[in-house]
């Protein structure tokens, strides 16, 4: 039994659509449980028509008429025969968040989040599992909420391990057994079966959840990049693909931020010692990236940057030290506004950190943070991160560049940087 994951990029127009299928069509394994993303863009633009609803803004609904005709278009292409039976199965998936826009935007934010974004997936799934119906492929459709559980987190739903592995063994395993089936990544459900979403790009990480619990021989995630590379192609002219990472490495990667696989996906991997495989879906004969338990040492040093960047820096009032319980104060005034520190450094008198710029976020954490300490702060910086550096990768980067912060250990520098 294998998983296959597919992003948005995969499914972004009836013409990517029609390849991933011919894809699934020509490499699937026996029992091949499918998992895809919003197509395209569709969940940022469903963020948009969130953040509008819950403004009260009147161009909310233009926003979802905007996004349900990017969809019917895409459907147009592939079933020119409107009677088919998607055109009603689609129209049914939008109808929830009609419903949703109708009444005052009266529940919690993050709910609400929830309930809207995840339309992008179910919405996408309909249609690719009735198109690899369309062309011969005996496949089912699953709702990802009847199988990955979690608690009510909204917006960063904890999956409940045990009710979801017993979910998918129950009852999902049976249909795998008959059927190739395609689901949802991001989402889950709670036991009132109020919808969650996993974090954001979070389709990597249920592709792993699935795995785990199936126990699967593989993950492959189908991408736009030949696998795993030494740094981002928009940032380097020239990079070179990894064609083999250990679990560690792979774990330290997406911790600092290499977007090409989601942070949580390797942990549950690496406890069933399940191989991940990131592969071309524009070149599938290629083998891209294996992903194991085998230590092998990276070939290259890699490169890791993340822009606009925030860096807080963090002083008592009364030059009192900044010891472990001030630090456990602060950390967790960044808990509670759920502001992902990226690194960090500490002396005497001053803890310094880097964090994702979110202007609500960091204006109510700074607000809280001043109660107690003098804060000061820089944006629209950039942090990268070198994984196995030398003086030579640092040189390369911070050219022209003025240096902020750095933070080096055995393996790892990070500078957080302007120009």
């Amino acid at each position: 039994m294998e998983v296959y994951k597919f992003g948005g990029a995969s499914v972004r127009d009836a013409k990517a659509i029609q390849h991933m299928a011919a894809l699934i069509k020509n490499t699937a394994p026996a029992n091949l449980l499918v998992v895809v993303s919003a197509m395209g863009k569709i969940t940022d633009q469903l963020v948009a028509l969130n953040d509008a609803f819950i403004a009260h803004q009147s161009h909310a609904q233009q926003l979802l008429e905007e996004i349900k005709a990017y969809h019917f278009n895409i459907l147009n292409e592939l079933f020119p025969d409107h009677s088919h039976a998607i055109y009603d199965d689609l129209a049914n998936v939008f109808v929830e968040i009609e419903w949703l826009l109708e009444e005052e935007a009266s529940d919690a934010p993050d709910y609400i989040y929830d309930q809207i974004v995840s339309i992008g997936e179910v919405a996408s799934t309909k249609i690719v599992a009735a198109y690899l119906a369309h062309i011969g492929c005996a496949v089912s459709w699953a709702d990802a909420r009847n199988y990955i559980k979690t608690d009510n987190t909204y917006k960063e739903a904890k999956v409940d391990w045990l009710k979801t592995e017993a979910e998918i063994q129950k009852h999902l395993v049976p249909i795998l057994n008959k059927n190739m089936v395609v689901t949802q990544g991001f989402i889950g459900g709670t036991s009132e079966n109020f919808t969650t979403t996993l974090g954001r790009e979070g389709s990597d990480y249920s592709a792993a959840i699935f795995s785990a619990c199936l126990n699967a021989t593989a993950l492959t995630i189908w991408k736009d990049v030949p696998g795993v590379l030494n740094a981002d192609p928009k940032w380097f002219a020239e990079t070179e693909k990894i064609p083999q990472l250990s679990y560690y490495d792979a774990i330290e990667l997406t911790y600092y931020g290499a977007t090409v696989i989601h942070p949580k996906t390797i942990k549950p991997l690496q406890n069933k010692n399940i191989p991940l495989y990131v592969r071309s879906f524009l070149d599938p004969a290629e083998p891209g990236t294996c992903i194991t338990a085998l230590k092998t040492p990276l070939p290259v040093p890699t490169f890791i940057f993340k822009v606009n960047q925030v860096l807080i820096s963090i002083f008592p009032k009364d030059y009192s030290f900044i010891m472990e319980e001030s630090l456990s104060g602060i950390f967790n005034l960044f808990h509670t506004h759920k502001v992902k520190i990226n690194t960090m450094l500490n002396s005497a008198l001053s803890f310094s950190v880097s964090v994702d710029q979110d202007e609500q976020q960091i204006e109510a954490l700074i607000k809280d943070l001043s109660a107690s300490y003098k804060v000061k702060y820089n944006t629209g910086l950039e942090l990268v991160t070198i994984r196995h550096y030398n003086q030579q990768t640092i040189d390369r980067v911070t050219l022209h560049k003025n240096i902020l912060l750095e933070v080096k250990s055995r393996h790892t520098c990070q500078i957080v940087m302007k120009d």
